[in-house]
C-alpha cells in the first residue's frame, strides 16, 4: 500500500520506512526520488534521483529497470546520483544484469554538489550537499522563468519587437524554487542548503520524533530529530512541508498523533505526514 499527500501543487506518492526503504515519485515534475523498492507504477518514469547509495534508498534500481522493460520502455533510464558512486552502482548493475540475463543500462548523469541539469522546458535540478554516512545529496527542482523586466511590462507588441531587435535587455530571467528532497540527513543541510526553506514544498527527514531517542544519538546516526525541525520552526517559508523517514519503531498512527500534538501552530497547518493513517506500515 502506497502513502500519497498533496504538497501545494505537487502529490507526492510512495513508500518510506527509515532503514527499511524509501522510494517517492512527484508526477507532476515526472521524477522519482530513490528506489528503495521496486514500485512498478514509477517504472515508466524516466528520471531517477538517488540521493545516496545505501540499500534502502537504491537496492530496487535493477528489478525497477526489469519493471521497465516488461513494459516496453526502450529508452535508457535517466538516473542521476553523486558522482562518487557511479562507478559502484554500475558495476552492481552489471552483476544484476548477468544474474537475470535482462538489459541494465541507465543513462548515468553523475552530479556533485552544486551541479545543475536542465531537465525539460522551463525545469531544472540543482543538486546540493546532504550529511550522511558517504556521498550524498539532495535535490532542488526549480523552473526558470524568462519574462519582460517590469518597466517593459505593457508595451505594445510592435515596440517590444523593435526593442528585441536592437538588442535591448527587455528581459529578465525569474528562478522560483519549486521542490527540495533531502533525506538521510543531519539537520545541519538546513543551514548548508538554506534554499530549500524558500522552496515551494519541501520533502524532509524526520526520522526520530519523540524522547525515545535524544537528538545527540540520532545525530550520531547522522539522521534527523522532529526536535531540531521545532528548534528552527521560524525558518521554514515552505507552502508545504512533507516529514518522512520515519523509524520503523513507531506505528504509523503514532506518528499522527505525536506530530499533530507536537507541531508548533506556525508548522502545523503546513506539515504533510507521509505515513499511514493507521494499521501497519508496508510489510
Amino acid at each position: 500500500m502506497m502513502t500519497a499527500v498533496r504538497a501545494g501543487p505537487y502529490t507526492v506518492r510512495g513508500i518510506s520506512l527509515g532503514g527499511v526503504y524509501t522510494s517517492l515519485q512527484v508526477p507532476e515534475l515526472g521524477v522519482v526520488l530513490d528506489a528503495g523498492v521496486p514500485l512498478r507504477s514509477f517504472a515508466g518514469t524516466d528520471r531517477l534521483f538517488l540521493s545516496h547509495g545505501h540499500p534502502d534508498h537504491s537496492s530496487a534500481l535493477g528489478s525497477l529497470l526489469g519493471i521497465r522493460g516488461l513494459l516496453g520502455k526502450t529508452a535508457p533510464l535517466q538516473v542521476f546520483l553523486p558522482a562518487e558512486i557511479e562507478a559502484a552502482v554500475q558495476e552492481s548493475l552489471a552483476a544484476a544484469g548477468r544474474l537475470h540475463r535482462s538489459a541494465t543500462a541507465i543513462q548515468a548523469i553523475p552530479l556533485l554538489p552544486g551541479d545543475e541539469r536542465h531537465l525539460t522546458h522551463d525545469l531544472w535540478v540543482r543538486a546540493f550537499r546532504t550529511h550522511h554516512a558517504g556521498p550524498s545529496l539532495g535535490y532542488q527542482f526549480l523552473r526558470r522563468v524568462t519574462k519582460l523586466k517590469p518597466e517593459h511590462q505593457g508595451l505594445p507588441g510592435p515596440e517590444i519587437a523593435r526593442l528585441r531587435q536592437q538588442g535591448a535587455g527587455i528581459f529578465e530571467q525569474t528562478e522560483r524554487l519549486e521542490l527540495a528532497y533531502a533525506t538521510d540527513t543531519l539537520s545541519d543541510v538546513l543551514e548548508t542548503a538554506p534554499g530549500i526553506l524558500q522552496s515551494r514544498v519541501l520533502i524532509l527527514e524526520s526520522t526520530y520524533v519523540d524522547s525515545r531517542q535524544t537528538v545527540e544519538a540520532v545525530r550520531e546516526r547522522l539522521h534527523t530529530h522532529l526536535d531540531e525541525i521545532i528548534a528552527r520552526a521560524d525558518r521554514f517559508e515552505n507552502e508545504a512541508l512533507v516529514l518522512m523517514h520515519f523509524s520503523q519503531a513507531y506505528a504509523p498512527e503514532q506518528v499522527h498523533a505525536l506530530l499533530r500534538e507536537r507541531l508548533p501552530e506556525r508548522l502545523r497547518d503546513r506539515v504533510r505526514i507521509f505515513a499511514p493513517e493507521s494499521g501497519p506500515w508496508f510489510g
